[in-house]
């Protein structure tokens, strides 16, 4: 259910100082704005960053959520700090949105899928960059967000046109998004379980081979000298106007899944770039968290969405996990989430985190 639901709901107050006011902020409006029907109005949008206000790829954000609702914004030019949107009723059917060249595609995705999926499904063609540091990769979504979007009975399916890398972008990927199948009764990771797999995936596009089988050699190694055995898989990228490389670790435990990215820069050699990807998997193996904290943030959206009956009706409704570290990405979310949705949110600080109705 998305659209104007909740028609004794007033507009909700943000300010800069939630989370520095960035990006993170903007995109949870965003989604949760479309959820609900409720309108916001973020006031001091970036204002303590350099530039201030909003960039071209946070007005992609702005615009991809216009066109699924038909919702109205003001302020929503470059350098602005203040910013009203007030949304329609999202609409089922397929999008062709452009992020830009530097705009992140996975995270325009997640800003729109739940709002899209609720409406009863559809297709996201997105145009920009894949594989960026500042979130998560293409293949980030593939390998450990579509486990979480599974779990909450959100069916997603994922594919790559061409891979976009920093500075020229220019990648594309298509989701097709399904509307919601029966949710969980609850969700309960308090431990990850025994590592059963790991997998290195190293790519390339517009580079030689020779990069991604000397990044998977260096992941591998980098593994076995922690007593952790891996297989590597290298593959090429399609790529239209630029290049770059990429590394991809993915750990399957009993429980979990935990996915660590690392891409190819410049004062980064392709040996440094594996081993990036793999000592990111050690670091969360020494800690006890179930997920890693970035997963863990990602799934406070969807355990939101079941505690307040969004997904379906179900008792309790309730998720329980351990994160690896609770972020500050995590507890301004939670916060976010709080100001949007009936649901309790529970964060402590040693890593345990639960979501349940209201």
């Amino acid at each position: 259910m998305t659209g104007q639901d909740r028609p004794d709901a007033g507009r909700v107050l943000l300010d800069g100082e939630l989370g520095e006011g960035g990006g993170h902020v903007l995109r949870s409006a965003l989604s949760l704005s479309l959820i609900t029907g409720r309108p916001f109005q973020f006031s001091g949008l970036r204002a303590h960053r350099d530039p201030p206000g909003l960039r071209p790829h946070h007005l992609a954000y702005v615009r991809g959520a216009e066109a699924l609702s038909g919702g109205t914004s003001e302020g929503a030019s470059v350098g602005s700090t203040e910013l009203r949107f007030t949304p329609g009723p999202v609409r089922a059917g397929d999008y062709l949105l452009e992020a830009g060249a530097s705009g992140s595609t996975p995270r325009l995705f997640q800003c729109l899928v739940y709002p899209l999926a609720l409406a009863g499904g559809g297709r996201l063609t997105l145009r920009g960059a894949t594989h960026l540091r500042a979130g998560p990769s293409f293949h980030a979504l593939v390998g450990a967000w579509q486990s979480v979007a599974r779990a909450y009975g959100l069916p997603v399916q994922l594919s790559l046109t061409h891979a976009g890398f920093l500075p020229e972008g220019a990648g594309e990927f298509t989701a097709e998004v399904g509307a919601p199948a029966e949710p969980p009764v609850r969700v309960d990771l308090p431990a990850r379980g025994v590592l059963r797999e790991v997998r290195v995936m190293s790519f390339v596009g517009g580079l030689p081979f020779a990069v991604a089988e000397r990044q998977s050699r260096a992941a591998v190694a980098a593994l076995r000298e922690r007593g952790i055995l891996a297989e590597a898989d290298n593959r090429p990228l399609a790529v239209t106007r630029s290049q770059g490389s990429a590394t991809f670790v993915l750990a399957q435990f009993e429980h979990t899944v935990a996915g660590f990215t690392s891409l190819g820069e410049r004062g980064l050699d392709a040996e440094g770039v594996g081993r990036e990807a793999a000592e990111a998997l050690t670091r969360f193996m020494e800690t006890g968290g179930a997920l890693d904290e970035h997963l863990a943030e990602q799934l406070l959206l969807p355990a939101a969405l079941l505690a307040s009956g969004r997904l379906g009706a179900v008792t309790p409704g309730t998720t329980r996990f351990t994160a690896a570290r609770i972020t500050d990405a995590l507890t301004v979310q939670a916060e976010v989430l709080r100001r949007f949705l009936p649901v309790q949110l529970q964060v402590e600080p040693g890593g345990s985190v639960e979501i349940r109705p209201a």
